[in-house]
């Protein structure tokens, strides 16, 4: 009797719809994370240096439209994609997704670069939960843990190696050719999705769309959650600003020449007058290598400590992180203030899922789980537009980068009381 148990807990309990959708979703983050670890450069550099030459204020638009697009499209496209089928919406996501990639390196203009945008995040809003959801359908409580652990190293191992390797050496070519990288990346995909991917058995009832909405529409009256979910959201709005007024200030303000001299005396050992250099995408490649080096190490540090004390360190060590760029432009104190961030990121994020099921009502827990990743729309809403605006104001105009960074410190330091004082006074009974 034991056998068939241990089988299954390993990697062999694994059907071949499981690894398919791994190798999706690398391709589609790594994509994905490839393009943002470079975008906000992209539209504000000059067209002389490569770039389109956009405003500031005006990459906040675009970054504060079609990242909430990502967290909110799921909500609905779950839904769809139970009735219409899971084949025929990987289909439409990848698709539109790749559609918006290669516009986004066609396009010149701000108008036609924003909607290209926009149609990648409507593919990519579509494409978040059916492999999820695939996934979910082909695990078992046996080996769910498992899937879900390797679906989300997949994630992170895109968003590593795509900007660490791909991105560098398609920017000496060409920006555009970036994107170019993206549209194949998830465009052949397409091939995977006809000839390998299975459609996975559909659930005996599927929700209507009125079902859905009248989801959100009773979760929305739930002052207690609605109000966790924009406490919340304030540590997202911190993390956000690494895709955006983090790269501004590396480029602008940094010089990384100790990290460089480091990291090439460490490649000189294996080859002959390494060039490496550090850039903007490798922001992006720190906070993945650091939640693939350390998820696990935090993971096990914290799993038995409580919710909510454990998000506070979490967000607490994430504000510090943030308060350290503050501290000076030294390229090791920028490093380290990434790092501790990451920390912070990787010990929040787990302990607020497993906190809005203990505040979320016994029947609707599921329900409160599905729409509790809104504190991504509000976050990145809210991050896009605000980071732009005080960046603007503060180090474009004023020169006090380290105005800026204590600022959105003290966003932190909110947060953190913010959710003493819930926990005080709002948390439901237990």
């Amino acid at each position: 009797m034991s056998k068939p148990t241990e089988a299954k807990s390993g990697f062999k309990s694994f059907p071949r719809n499981f690894w398919t959708v791994i190798v999706m979703e690398f391709f589609e983050r790594g994509s994905y994370y490839g393009v943002m670890s470079v975008l906000s450069i992209y539209l504000i550099m000059s067209p002389g240096e490569g770039g389109l030459g956009f405003s500031k204020e005006g990459v906040g638009v675009i970054k504060s439209t079609i990242t909430p697009l990502l967290y909110l499209l799921p909500i609905l496209a779950g839904a769809l994609a139970d009735r219409f089928g899971y084949r025929r919406t990987l289909m439409m996501a990848f698709t539109v997704m790749s559609t918006g990639y290669f516009l986004t390196s066609l396009s010149t203009s701000y108008s036609l670069v924003f909607l290209s945008l926009i149609l990648m995040a409507v593919g990519a809003g579509f494409f978040k939960p059916v492999i999820s959801g695939t996934i979910a359908r082909v695990t078992d409580e046996s080996n769910s843990t498992l899937g879900f652990g390797i679906f989300y190293w997949s994630i992170n191992l895109g968003a590593f190696i795509f900007p660490l390797i791909l991105v560098p050496f398609l920017k000496g070519i060409g920006w555009n050719y970036i994107f170019i990288m993206a549209a194949v990346g998830t465009g052949s995909m397409l091939l995977l999705n006809l000839f390998v991917y299975k459609e996975p058995p559909r659930p005996a009832s599927t929700k209507p769309l009125s079902e859905v909405l009248k989801g959100i529409l009773m979760v929305l009256k739930d002052y207690r959650f609605v109000l966790m979910i924009v406490i919340y959201s304030g540590f997202w709005i911190l993390y956000f600003q690494m895709f955006d007024t983090v790269l501004w200030y590396l480029k602008e303000y940094m010089d990384m020449t100790p990290v460089n001299n480091a990291v090439n005396r460490f490649l000189g050992l294996f080859t002959e007058n390494p060039n490496w250099k550090f850039d903007t995408e490798h922001v992006t490649v720190i906070n993945a290598g650091a939640i693939i080096a350390l998820q696990l190490i935090v993971s096990n540090i914290v799993k038995k400590t409580p919710a909510l004390p454990t998000m506070i360190v979490g967000i607490a060590l994430g504000t510090l992180g943030m308060g350290i760029l503050a501290i000076s432009t030294y390229a090791w104190v920028f490093i380290a203030g990434l790092i501790v961030f990451s920390i912070g990121e990787m010990t929040a994020h787990p302990k607020f899922i497993s906190y809005i099921g203990l505040i979320a009502p016994p029947d609707k827990k599921a329900l409160y789980l599905g729409y509790s990743f809104l504190y991504g729309v509000i976050g990145s809403g809210i991050g896009g537009i605000l980071g732009a605006t005080l960046y603007v104001k503060f180090v474009d105009e004023m020169g006090r980068p380290g105005l800026l960074w204590f600022i959105f410190s003290m966003i932190g330091v909110a947060t953190i009381i913010g959710l003493l004082l819930f926990n005080r006074y709002l948390k439901p009974k237990q």
